[in-house]
């Protein structure tokens, strides 16, 4: 989610009815097809307000029918301001997740993590008419899309607006939301909103490392020239850790073995970026663990990821509060950051501490972890990356640009990843059946009467199980080494690797698609039989099996679940159309009942 808190008007805009009644659960739209294509993109707008005798106060959501939990709405209240210790003055804006409390998903989302994403921006400003002597109001985009710089830059052009005209302002740019094509992964598209042209690139699972730019015949037509976002989910990974490039490696192993971290930053926009860049510098591996990139002590999980009587979770936390810091002495893993600097230099890189020098009060910035990193540092990128002009104005700009230390890390972190997957996908692959094995017949004896289903219909060979030890015997000769000169203890890091929620989390999808696709070419090789000759002595309940199988395989297939072409499923439905005209008119009328 993205928050934006800004000074603005005090008084409560009118024409926007704020959200209703307090309720247990999430009730369902009533006008939902006027809102289809918005909420394809937001769940809601929410507009919270600091109040000094009441505190956090949602003072406003839209659409005004979208319905909030009461647990909900306390959450948005308070993870919506930076925490009191942050001392920010003016705009401010980041990230942060709840988990949500029922409800549709969208359809583009594959998380499979109950979270709604949260982009607030919030301003606060010093006010001598207010007894407080500040005044905040946060305006918050509410979605399950993890389209962080799209929102970003959408709250950039909304919050000003908002806080000058409020409601009509509000009511106005979700009414162009709704008018936006949906995002469709792969897709190019043009966003209009309030006077500018949005160009975005839906990210998808075969997209390339680059993005490439847009086409020139996407903005020839375009009048105003459209903004370009090149990512709109991915951080400037240089910029959010330019203070920890020298342990970036190391962060790189904690977050692919799932390891609990704590990042304790100076404000929230610093804590949020920090979170993001790291739970997504393990691309093109997918992020199976909990993350949140803002967490106050008022979340509603505060207990549960603060306890001590068990081990940490496999969460990555944000927080700003330093009294996180004697909450959360027992996590395994600390990392805390200064200040950030006004000027484009490179701030002074953190060291690595051991966690007995962590101090309650006052600890310096640093790593603090008793984690012996598996693989050596790759010392030629980082002198690529450290040894800059003193200046960024004065030299970066001319030598070497800020995107390009950006591409530059992305592509290292990437490559590192990948290096590390490829002799995992090469076993896996080993593991699967060759296709001559695949046949669209039982063959051996009949058992009649069937005692189970199994008995009448050939199933596609299984996959063969994951053998760690086998895998590590491989590495002798297809190891990383093949396509990565760093050298280290790789076999030490697929050890803890086996352990943790990530290599869960590769296995399962990578077992799902494989006996899909086993699935699809054991119908494929059905398609291809002469079932005519097939059918010729076979009784009349292995026909019907045949065809019951048939129409379940055929369903999963046209619900997108197989990897099938077209002209297979055709065949199939031919197939099961010419088998129920061979069977007896009774057995035909109970197959297709009228």
């Amino acid at each position: 989610m993205e928050v934006r808190a800004g000074a603005g008007p005090r008084c409560t805009g009118d024409g926007l009815r704020t959200a209703g009644p307090k309720s247990s659960g999430r009730a369902a739209r009533v006008s939902a097809p006027p809102w289809a294509r918005f909420s394809a993109w937001l769940e809601c707008v929410c507009v919270v307000t600091f109040d000094l005798e009441l505190g956090q106060a949602l003072e406003l959501v839209y659409p005004s029918d979208f319905r909030l939990t009461d647990k909900e709405k306390s959450s948005i209240c308070y993870l919506s301001f930076p925490d009191s210790h942050s001392g920010c003055l003016g705009d401010t804006q980041f990230s942060f997740r709840m988990r949500q409390c029922g409800g549709h998903r969208s359809p583009w989302h594959a998380d499979d993590q109950p979270y709604n994403s949260k982009a607030p921006m919030t301003l606060q400003v010093k006010d001598s008419s207010v007894k407080r002597g500040y005044f905040q109001k946060s305006l918050v985009l509410l979605s399950r899309l993890p389209f962080v710089r799209l929102f970003q830059s959408l709250l950039s052009l909304m919050a000003p607006e908002y806080f000058d005209k409020l409601a009509p302002c509000l009511e106005a740019v979700c009414n162009e939301i709704d008018q936006w094509p949906a995002p469709v992964p792969g897709e190019t598209l043009n966003l209009p909103v309030m006077g500018v042209i949005i160009q975005v690139c839906i990210p998808s699972r075969v997209d390339k490392l680059e993005p490439s730019p847009p086409k020139h015949g996407d903005q020839e037509n375009l009048r105003p020239a459209p903004m370009v976002l090149t990512s709109i989910h991915e951080p400037d990974l240089f910029r959010c850790f330019r203070p920890v490039l020298t342990h970036v490696q190391t962060l790189w192993e904690l977050m692919l073995l799932g390891e609990p971290l704590v990042v304790l930053a100076p404000s929230p926009d610093v804590s949020s970026e920090m979170v993001l860049a790291l739970t997504s510098c393990l691309q093109p591996l997918k992020f199976c663990c909990d993350f949140r990139p803002y967490f106050t002590i008022h979340d509603s999980e505060f207990k549960e990821l603060t306890t001590r009587t068990q081990a940490p979770p496999n969460v990555v936390l944000g927080v700003t509060n330093p009294f996180f810091i004697k909450t959360l002495q027992h996590w395994p893993h600390i990392l805390r950051i200064g200040e950030p600097k006004i000027s484009g230099d490179l701030p002074k890189q953190i060291k690595l501490k051991k966690p007995s020098r962590l101090k309650t009060l006052d600890t310096k910035p640093g790593l603090y972890t008793a984690y012996t990193a598996h693989l050596h540092r790759d010392k030629a990128l980082l002198k690529r990356l450290l040894k800059l002009p003193a200046s960024l104005w004065q030299g970066v700009q001319k030598q070497r640009p800020w995107d390009v230390q950006s591409a530059l890390l992305k592509r290292h972190l990437l490559e590192l990843t990948q290096s590390f997957i490829i002799p995992l996908e090469h076993y896996m692959a080993s593991l699967m059946p060759l296709q001559k094995s695949i046949t669209p017949w039982k063959v051996g004896v009949w058992v009649f009467p069937p005692q189970r289903r199994e008995d009448l219909v050939q199933t596609p060979p299984q996959i063969r199980p994951f053998h760690q030890d086998d895998f590590l015997h491989s590495l002798e000769h297809a190891g990383p080494q093949l396509t990565c000169v760093l050298k280290g203890d790789w076999l030490g890091l697929y050890r803890r690797f086996f352990k943790s929620p990530h290599f869960d989390g590769w296995y399962r999808q990578r077992h799902r698609e494989m006996a899909q696709k086993l699935e699809a070419l054991h119908l494929e090789a059905i398609c291809e039989a002469n079932i005519e000759t097939w059918m010729k002595d076979k009784s009349e309940v292995e026909v019907v099996d045949l065809v019951l199988k048939l129409r379940e395989k055929l369903v999963r297939a046209q619900g997108h679940q197989l990897p099938v072409k077209e002209a297979t499923l055709h065949r199939a439905q031919l197939y099961i159309e010419m088998v129920i005209g061979s069977l007896p008119k009774d057995l035909q009328a109970v197959l297709c009942p009228p």
